[in-house]
């Protein structure tokens, strides 16, 4: 399988909202994601929200809960489809898109925040993600961002124990040269026009081999990440930009 199979999520998209699907895992992420955001955003009732990169619609049902006016866009037909109707299911009103996320088909200035998680790792172009994102947010709107750090460490904790040797993410859905350095994701929005950048670790499963060997099997118990938000992005990091 090449690297960086994003037809994984096509083949997915069905078991999207299936709690006993791999998949669903992704879905346990979001409240520690956005007990972060929270942090620069205090309230998101109201607030015009894309996301990019949207998949099957965790992160935009999760807004839409929140009272946020929300738009979804992903590369996947499937994974819209399967958003849509999970939405419909549940009398949620999200704007979902097929599209990406080098051209986003929405007018300049049309959002106060835009989420962008576990994506940055995936797209053909991230200099021109990043510009597009700027694009459409409003003067003074909020770029919410997660991905993956382009380190040894990375590759032996994404690819060779979770592809490789786990197999609890399939193999081939990650390319380690597409991973980003926090400085180089930090020179593009600076180039791009962004200000304010913070950039934090998302520590997932520990800081060791053995601690991600222990957290994993904590988690096949219960279900649950301990994830904590420190100083330490040599794996995942978490951030958000302000468009000046």
């Amino acid at each position: 399988m090449a690297p960086n199979d994003l037809e994984f999520y096509d083949s997915v998209a069905a078991q999207w909202w299936d709690e006993t699907a791999k998949i669903y895992a992704l879905n346990h992420l979001n409240l520690p994601r956005f007990q972060y955001f929270d942090r620069h955003i205090a309230r998101w009732n109201g607030l015009h929200v894309l996301d990019v990169g949207c998949g099957g619609g965790f992160s935009c049902e999760f807004l839409a809960h929140r009272g946020a006016t929300v738009s979804g866009i992903d590369r996947s037909q499937q994974c819209i489809l399967a958003a849509k109707v999970h939405a419909d299911q549940n009398a949620l009103v999200i704007d979902y898109q097929h599209g990406f996320a080098e051209n986003l088909p929405y007018p300049e200035n049309s959002f106060d925040v835009v989420v962008c998680v576990d994506v940055l790792e995936h797209v053909a172009d991230v200099q021109q993600t990043v510009l597009e994102i700027h694009r459409v947010l409003k003067s003074g709107g909020i770029f919410c961002f997660d991905t993956i750090n382009q380190t040894l460490k990375s590759r032996l904790i994404m690819i060779w124990l979770l592809e490789n040797m786990l197999q609890e993410i399939p193999r081939g859905i990650h390319d380690w040269q597409k991973f980003i350095k926090p400085a180089e994701l930090t020179h593009l929005m600076q180039q791009t026009g962004f200000a304010e950048i913070e950039i934090k670790g998302f520590n997932i499963f520990g800081s060791t081999i053995a601690d991600n060997v222990a957290a994993y099997f904590r988690y096949k118990r219960t279900g649950n990440f301990s994830i904590t938000i420190n100083e330490d992005p040599s794996v995942m990091y978490i951030g958000k930009a302000k468009k000046i």
